[in-house]
């Protein structure tokens, strides 16, 4: 059986979309950009990336999981160059355990912001 998860406290689907799924003991949660209040966080690929982990978690909280149980997860960059700068950020967001990931440098995100991420989550 599949769930749908929303939350108020991550930004709305801006597609056809849901803010995350729960299948059985998995919860997928859908790319997560850098918006407060419907709007692009200003500032550069730092502030963008703690925006995005920010709402990712309230995704992930909203499905009941947390950080802790994040298993695997996807970055795209707009700019490779800022992984360094990303990766600081995303390292004390995950601490000593995290999860498996891929990271990509793509030609455009939504909105144009810098950074997306994704993440699946095992609840069992």
């Amino acid at each position: 059986m599949l769930g749908i998860v929303s939350t108020k406290l991550a930004p709305a689907a801006i597609g056809p979309y849901s803010q995350a799924v729960r299948a059985g003991e998995f919860l997928f949660c859908s790319g997560q950009i850098p918006l407060r209040e419907g709007e692009v966080v200003e500032g550069g690929i730092r502030e963008q990336t703690e925006c995005v982990l920010d709402n990712l978690r309230s995704v992930l909280r909203a499905g009941g999981a947390d950080t802790d149980k994040v298993a695997k997860t996807t970055v795209y960059l707009a700019n490779f160059g800022d992984f360094g700068a990303m990766n600081e950020v995303y390292e004390r967001f995950f601490g000593s355990s995290p999860p498996a990931r891929v990271c990509v440098e793509v030609s455009r995100l939504p909105r144009d912001v810098l950074v997306e991420i994704d993440a699946i989550a095992y609840l069992g």
